[in-house]
Formats: structure tokens, sequence, C-alpha cells
């Protein structure tokens, strides 16, 4: 017979979703309201100018997608590309293909700029590329690629784009609350992110921003967006400053309580404490983790400190140890993906998730579980190491 679904309690440190603070999920209880309810305007306004702090931007058009953060990329191209349009994308892992498909889906052609999964996106590329292919309009890349755990030089990629005269596209799905993010200081355009990441909240909503160059564009379009859902004008009578709101889509209410309370948190913690926060525990993981014998996958100027991307000792099986871990304790990492499959694991420290309880949990997780499948580890030396980094 079929009842209640209750899911077993897990220490969430893979590539997202990450743990969600219980002031999060407490909001998610709260009564419904109708998504027209004068409280809830008021509510959508507090929203909009969080997400302008977390953002760092004073744009007008920033609200979240009802939708998860693919829906986010997917509105920012929908929008800003047009058939015929050259789109210069960067890939360095798996999102940036997620890109391509969507810059050739909108009937533009999709300029490759390749670099390796585990190198941040070559400038010389991206600045070659533009000079060979003047005409092209927009420039796509990914800031913080959760696939690999590289983070990019996001403010000079977008300053390359606007010397060129395109706009930039810039996922920040993992990047969001974990890192520096300046949209308005770096010139992006149109900046898209997740809940379920940095800002602890649950998954399912994708906060967007679009700077007043990227509005007129999409206001100069001579022909309709091809999604009707994601079509910012029709979005921006639902989600504009006004009073008086049209009604667009019935908003997921609860979850909305639920990413106010999230984005409320990030700024009572401030930025720079919160990438702090998330940096110091980066520290204290990468120390215990080298201190048990095992190395990164990432150069450390390029390292994300909220996904640790870890290399596989050789002889060991992968998906053997991310079961046990989360057979015996109720852990999860994360598996590598497309060219690091089977080589990483993705050790998240996102969000609510960054802190050093979940530091010094994973660390004697997964010596215990690799000691028991005969690795050749420094076993009792990992947690040492880290209690070391935060006792400084």
């Amino acid at each position: 017979m079929t009842s209640s679904f209750y899911p077993p309690l897990r220490t969430l440190m893979g590539p997202g979703p990450s743990d969600v603070s219980p002031r999060v999920l407490g909001a998610l209880a709260r009564p419904t309201i109708g998504h027209l309810d004068p409280r809830f305007v008021d509510l959508m306004d507090q929203i909009k100018e969080l997400l302008q702090y977390a953002f760092q931007t004073r744009n007008e058009l920033t609200l979240p997608v009802s939708a998860p953060g693919s829906a986010g990329m997917e509105a920012c191209f929908v929008n800003l590309v047009s058939p015929g349009d050259t789109v210069i994308v960067c890939q360095n892992g798996v999102f940036g293909g997620r890109m391509k498909e969507n810059v050739e889906r909108c009937g533009a052609r999709a300029v490759m700029v390749e670099d390796a999964w585990g190198e941040p996106v070559s400038l010389d590329k991206v600045a070659s590329a533009f000079e060979q292919h003047p005409q092209a309009s927009l420039l796509a890349f990914v800031h913080a690629e959760t696939s690999t755990g590289v983070r990019s030089d996001a403010a000079a990629l977008c300053a390359l784009a606007t010397n060129h005269g395109a706009l930039s596209i810039v996922d920040t799905v993992t990047s969001l609350g974990g890192i520096e993010l300046l949209v308005d200081a770096w010139g992006a355009d149109a900046v898209y992110s997740g809940t379920q990441k940095c800002l602890s909240c649950i998954p399912g909503l994708s906060p967007v921003t679009f700077s007043p160059r990227a509005v007129e564009r999409i206001r100069a379009r001579s022909h309709k967006v091809q999604s009707w859902f994601l079509d910012m004008q029709l979005v921006m009578g639902y989600w504009g400053g006004s009073t008086k709101r049209s009604y667009h889509h019935t908003a997921p209410v609860n979850n909305l309580y639920a990413l106010h309370e999230s984005l409320l948190m990030l700024k009572e913690e401030g930025l720079e404490a919160a990438h702090a926060r998330h940096r110091h525990n980066h520290e204290a993981l990468v120390a215990g983790l080298e201190a048990m014998g095992l190395a990164m996958a990432v150069a450390a100027e390029h390292r994300l400190p909220q996904l640790n991307s870890v290399l596989i000792p050789e002889g060991v099986d992968d998906a053997a140890v991310r079961a046990a871990l989360l057979e015996d304790y109720d852990l999860e990492i994360g598996a590598g993906l497309g060219a690091l499959a089977g080589r990483t694991w993705r050790i998240g420290l996102m969000g609510f998730a960054s802190n050093e309880r979940n530091v010094l949990y994973c660390l004697g997780a997964l010596e215990a579980v690799l000691a028991s499948q005969g690795a050749r580890i420094n076993a009792g030396k990992a947690v040492h190491a880290a209690q070391a980094v935060f006792k400084r």
C-alpha cells in the first residue's frame, strides 16, 4: 500500500542540491496565499531587492524564473538570440555544451571556444574568436563550471564581450553566494543562477538578471521569442515594479517564501563573510584530503571553494565508494561527469552545507570507506589536518 513519503536525513555534499537550512524549510510550511495577493506582491518586491544584492546589480529586470537553473539558461538565450546570429560559446565542461544546444535551437550559429576539462576559459582564445568572427553579437560562458570545479575570469570575459560590441550571457548557477560575483561592475548582460547550490534553498527556481543593454535588445526584437513561458517581455508584466501586476503564470508561492528566507540569510551574513566562510572551509577540506594522500584535480588558483574536484586514487572503485558513503554514512558526494567520469569525485561545500562539521564528517567517512576497500591512503591524518586549519 502506498503511504506518505519520508526521505532519509542525508548530508548533501555533492554538486547540488545542497543542505537546506531549517529556516528555509520552515518558510516553505507557511500558509499559501494567492500569487496576486497584495502581501505576496510586496514579497516579490523584497525578493527582487534581495536578488539585486546577491547579484550586486541595480538591474530592474531581476527576478526568479519559476523553474530550475536550466530554465534560467534558456530564458537568457531565447530572449537574446535570434535566427542567424553568431554566438561565441565557451566550453570547458558539461554546461558550455548545453549553451551550444540553446544557441542552435534558437537557429543561430555557435562558434565554440574549447578548453580542457579542469582548465579555465582561455581569454586569448576568446579574443581570437572575436577577431575571426567580428559579427558575433553574444559571448556565452560558465563562471563556475559545476562539472569540473573550475572558476573562469568572468570580469575579463565580460570586458572582452563589451569591447567587441557583444552582450554576455553568464552561467552563475554554482557561483551565486559562494564566490565574488559583481554583475554591474563586470558589465555582465544576462546572468542566470539556481537556488539549490550556494543559496541553500530548495531546487526549482532560477534567479536571472538582465542589464539595460540586454533589455534594449529584447524590446527591439522583430519577432516573438520562441518560448511563451520564458518571454521576458511577458514576464516583465508580472515581475515589474508597479503595484498592478498582470497575470502571467501562477508563481510557486511557497517556493518563493523559501527563496526569500535564503536570500535574507545571505544578506544577514553579508556577501564578503559568506565568501570567506566558503573559502575557509575549502582550505580545511583540501588540507585534509591532501593529508590523506589524495590530490585535487584543479590547480589551486582556479579552484572553486564551493565545488571541490578530487582525483580518484588508482584502483579505487568510484561507484562503490559513493554507494558506501550513502548507505553507511548518509553522505552524498558527486561523481565526475563527461571527460572526468570515473576519474574524479565532486565534493560540494555550498551555502548552509559549508561548515566545519560537514568538512570533518566527510573526511572521516571518506577515510573509513577508502581504508575498508584497501586503498593506499595515509590513515588518521585527514581530520587533524583540517582541524589545524580551523584553529588558525
